[in-house]
């Protein structure tokens, strides 16, 4: 099972809409297939392994890392596919909570005479998965805030300089996030301020593109900028409120931009809606890079569900600019509260990652 998870996290960021499933076939105490939902969501990670099996998958264990699905879409149920192969036993990690799913799959391989083991190594299949529950749960992605700051909670000068607050160690690890993203987002003042690529600059990390969000409530990002240049090449999608200027629309839309719909706020968009607009898309791990506008907005909403915060041992001072815009915290009992996960030193710098308090 561990061989089959480390499959698993191979595929985070790269096989959206669907989960990535890792699955590896042991016949006579001797793999003979391993597979891995491949980019775009399809084949199925069963699928894959089991065309690497071939006949000796018949007699044999399959371990998969998230209940075998047992309903048609796009693809034939990996159930079916197991009760074909003559598969004799499979070991599951976590259960689907997809409704169409959730205990229904291994039922119908327990039904076929298939023996069944569930909830092994759950804890960590339930990480790599965290994103499709999510999605499934809550009905937008699993949304992770990364920040790069001085200790005193500062990314930019009075001025708007900001690179680089961190090192070259932290910046790789932060294009480590990206790669196991589907997608990531920033404020429209981070396009205007700093006109970032938001790719992932890692060789060989991705096989498919990230798909890069603005949440831009009134179209003001420039038609010049790396984004919109690249548009037709790396998926670009900007959120923008109902109703936004119609000829900056036809303007993006004319150079490969996508433009989503949702209902205005106070400041900006409404981003819960944004996020199902997002999850609706498929989007089921969203990485937000900034700025403090957004980071405010989101942290106001209970929206971040992981806070990975990169901390350079530097101070700046109060006229530098605020990792999170004010957002209304009046009593202590308002705070959004997180738990620490891990802490590690990360070249000069600390990187922490927090997880919502729940």
């Amino acid at each position: 099972m561990r061989a089959a998870l480390a499959l698993a996290r191979r595929g985070l960021g790269g096989c959206w809409p669907n989960p990535s499933v890792g699955c590896v076939i042991v016949r006579d105490g001797r793999v003979v297939g391993r597979g891995r939902t491949s980019p775009g969501g399809r084949p199925h990670g069963e699928t894959n392994a089991l065309a690497m099996a071939g006949e000796l998958a018949r007699g044999a264990t399959a371990y998969v890392t998230l209940e075998p699905c047992c309903h048609h879409g796009r693809t034939p149920p990996c159930t079916d596919a197991l009760i074909a192969a003559g598969i004799a036993r499979v070991v599951i990690a976590s259960r689907d909570v997809d409704p169409r799913v959730n205990g229904a799959g291994a039922g119908r391989l327990r039904a076929a005479g298939i023996e069944v083991l569930e909830a092994v190594l759950v804890a960590e299949a339930d990480e790599v998965n965290a994103g499709f529950f999510t999605k499934v749960r809550a009905g937008r992605p699993l949304v992770t805030l990364k920040l790069a700051s001085t200790l005193d909670g500062r990314i930019a000068t009075s001025g708007g300089e900001s690179r680089w607050i961190t090192g070259a160690e932290a910046r790789r690890a932060a294009h480590g996030l990206r790669g196991r993203a589907d997608a990531i987002m920033v404020g429209a003042g981070t396009v205007m301020a700093d006109d970032p690529d938001l790719t992932c600059r890692l060789p060989g990390m991705r096989a498919t593109p990230l798909v890069r969000v603005v949440a831009d409530s009134h179209l003001r990002m420039p038609l010049t900028c790396r984004l919109a240049a690249s548009a037709k090449d790396s998926p670009t999608w900007i959120i923008a409120r109902n109703g936004a200027d119609p000829i900056r629309r036809r303007a993006l839309a004319g150079i490969g931009v996508t433009v989503i719909d949702v209902p205005g706020a106070a400041a900006g968009v409404d981003l819960k809606r944004a996020l199902e607009a997002l999850a609706e898309r498929g989007i089921t791990r969203l990485l937000v890079e900034g700025g403090g506008q957004l980071a405010g907005s989101l942290l106001r909403a209970d929206l971040v569900d992981r806070l990975v915060w990169f901390h350079a041992p530097s101070v700046m001072g109060g006229d530098g600019w605020p990792a999170a815009a004010a957002f209304g915290v009046e009593r202590l009992a308002e705070m959004p509260r997180f738990v620490r996960h891990t802490a590690s030193a990360v070249g000069a710098d600390v990187l922490t990652e927090f997880r919502r308090d729940s």
